[in-house]
């Protein structure tokens, strides 16, 4: 292990890891289509580069940029499959349901995984499980504020939207991310424990609640 890199740097980078492979089941499902998957992906890599190396990160990161170099795999990741999502949506919009299903699956596949992992007790263990998992900037965005926090709920509403910047270059509408995205947790939560239910209210606020 580099004696520069920290808990949080692995951290994010396993996210960065986890959002990329949800870009390669897209891929996957795009070449089962037979969409024009082939094209995009060289003009999607030659305007935000390839996804990230399959190396350990202390053999690939820029260690005299740390913050810079995890800072831009998230950017150019989020790019990437705002392109990939707003390509296969823009040919028909019939494929929405089928990307609904890749973000579902791979929830319930995460939240399996993590349940034999951790303890997730509290509605705030719950939102930590989502946490370690979802891209949301980086740690000094402090996108999330915090609402309210007990035994039976914990409430959290994002700030601003980190997110919208990627899907307007690709000439998407960041809806679809928010959509996918919550299918993801729904089933994630779901799998993870069956006590608590995830809930998106209308405002935007995200709720952990006890059953």
């Amino acid at each position: 292990m580099s004696k520069y890199l920290g808990k949080i740097h692995y951290w994010l980078f396993n996210k960065i890891k986890w959002f990329e492979n949800i870009e390669k089941e897209i891929i996957s499902y795009a070449e089962t289509m037979n969409l024009p998957v082939s094209s995009w992906s060289i003009d999607i890599y030659n305007n935000y580069g390839k996804p990230t190396e399959d190396k350990p990160l202390e053999e690939i990161i820029d260690e005299s940029n740390i913050h810079g170099w995890l800072q831009d795999k998230i950017q150019k990741a989020e790019a990437r499959q705002a392109e990939y999502i707003t390509r296969i949506l823009k040919m028909d919009n019939k494929y929405e349901n089928d990307l609904e299903n890749i973000f579902y699956n791979q929830g319930v596949k995460d939240g399996e995984s993590e349940k034999d992992k951790r303890n997730a007790s509290t509605p705030e263990e719950v939102f930590a499980a989502i946490n370690d998992y979802i891209l949301e900037g980086m740690p000094c965005d402090r996108v999330n504020e915090f609402l309210e926090s007990d035994d039976k709920i914990f409430a959290w509403r994002a700030t601003t939207c980190l997110h919208s910047q990627y899907w307007k270059s690709a000439g998407g509408d960041v809806a679809n991310f928010y959509n996918l995205r919550t299918k993801w947790i729904d089933a994630f939560v779901n799998n993870l424990t069956s006590e608590f239910n995830y809930v998106k209210q209308e405002d935007g606020t995200q709720c952990i609640i006890k059953k």
